[in-house]
């Protein structure tokens, strides 16, 4: 199988990629086996000194790597030169905690001495989705390669110039061969790689499908998995939230990749008191949006990745006129183009409510009462993140054990930091990147009991 990499904005084939043969699969999982038998051996201060160096790369880097994610995938280029340097400070946060993470911890107990060791587990598979081509890839590789594992990257077929740059830099870096590497192949031969013996774990990104899937095969194989998946984040306001910031915060929260984001605002939750005020601000702010050539610095919004998802979101924004929303705003596509949107009158049982609608739709909904708003804001099969908007700070985190979601941010849009773990929970998926957490997930908390 041939698979081709094509702009989303030209409708150009940039680059063909084939896919790995079943021979030239069985080499790179040897070549990864064999790389972690010395990996991990190595000290932890010559691995985090080249995740250093792969930041490094990174930002001396940065105009050719987000070149190629707009051309590939289409995101607007000041977001894209934003994703490679938000890679490069992953890379620096790991480089500089690791040791402090990674520390055997000693425990009290009745031996002489007894301890947790964080040994590393072997070669991790990691599913990758096209929409943070980079960044996805980079904050699964910090923590794991840094722990002392292998990275085998299946990335998404239409982001594999991405891939392939993503393997250069660690190679430039200077990690050995074999550490960290791509696989070029079709969905369907994931199934044959997971349950190969050399890979010892799994990490995906991507759709709630995708990632069932997956976790029925690792668990079928008995093998640790991890699942960042959708979501259809609640974006609620409080009638004494400062409206200026929350509007100002809304459109990034809702537009920023042109929407093809799991933790964008999705469903806004505003309280009836400002619901005209907000909507009013909201609809002018985004209907002045730039839309238009991704390599255009002053673009805001891009195409879709592809015209298959564009076609979907359309499909969405349809079924949910039909059952009572009202299109405000937008609704117009042009092949992988599709307008800023605002639906109004959302409720559950609609797509644009009910689904993940990734692309620049916002779905707003009045709510009365903030018990109405967390309600409508659970009142969903996904969990990944909330942003809450008041000026009664002490109230909302008061009420934060309400939000079921992984993420609570109040005054701010729902974001990923390498200081603080990233997850869902629900359909939105399981366990934790980024952070002490991150780091974690793949590695085996190892218990030593010394008794003399």
């Amino acid at each position: 199988m041939v698979f081709k990499s094509i702009n989303p904005y030209t409708d150009k084939e940039i680059a063909q990629y084939e896919e790995h043969s079943k021979d030239e699969i069985h080499k790179i999982l040897e070549n990864s086996s064999r790389a972690f038998s010395e990996w991990r051996s190595k000290p932890l201060s010559y691995r985090t000194n080249l995740l250093s160096k792969a930041g490094k790369v990174l930002k001396a880097n940065v105009d050719e790597y987000a070149d190629c994610i707009t051309r590939e995938m289409g995101k607007p280029i000041t977001e894209t030169r934003a994703e490679v340097e938000k890679c490069a400070w992953v890379c620096e946060y790991y480089a500089e905690n690791a040791e402090d993470f990674l520390q055997t911890k000693s425990i009290e107990t009745d031996a002489d001495k007894s301890m947790v060791r964080y040994d590393p587990i072997g070669p991790v598979l990691a599913i990758m989705p096209w929409n943070f081509p980079f960044w996805q890839v980079f904050r699964f590789a910090a923590p794991t390669l840094t722990a002392g594992n292998t990275g085998l990257l299946k990335h998404a077929s239409n982001v594999l110039g991405c891939a392939q740059k993503i393997e250069e830099v660690f190679l430039k870096a200077g990690f050995p061969e074999g550490v960290f590497q791509n696989i070029i192949v079709h969905h369907e031969k994931i199934e044959s790689i997971l349950e190969n013996s050399v890979v010892k774990a799994v990490t995906l990104t991507g759709s709630e499908k995708a990632g069932s899937s997956v976790a029925g095969l690792a668990g079928k194989n008995i093998k640790k998995s991890v699942l960042e998946l959708g979501g259809s984040n609640a974006f609620i306001v409080w009638k004494d939230a400062d409206l200026e910031q929350a509007l100002e915060t809304a459109v990034n929260a809702r537009m920023m990749n042109t929407g093809q984001s799991c933790i964008a605002a999705k469903r806004f939750l505003i309280m009836e008191d400002i619901y005209d005020e907000f909507l009013s601000g909201f609809t002018e702010r985004i209907s002045k949006l730039k839309q238009g050539d991704p390599l255009d610095k002053t673009t805001k919004l891009g195409p879709l990745a592809r015209k298959d998802l564009a076609d979907q979101l359309s499909k969405q924004v349809e079924e949910s006129v039909q059952k009572g929303a009202k299109l405000t705003l937008g609704g117009g596509q042009n092949g992988c183009m599709y307008e800023a949107t605002v639906l109004e009158n959302v409720k559950p049982g609609m797509p644009a409510f009910d689904e993940e609608t990734f692309g620049p739709v916002a779905a707003f909904t009045k709510v009365k009462t903030i018990e109405e708003a967390f309600e409508l804001s659970n009142h969903s099969k996904f969990g990944l993140g909330v942003s809450l908007f008041t000026q009664n700070t002490e109230k909302a985190l008061g009420l934060a054990d309400r939000v079921e979601d992984g993420a609570l941010f109040i005054n701010d849009l729902v974001k990923s930091d390498p200081r603080l773990p990233f997850g869902g929970t629900k359909y939105s998926g399981y366990g934790r990147e980024l952070s002490k957490d991150g780091i974690m997930e793949f590695v085996n908390k190892k218990t030593v009991y010394v008794k003399k």
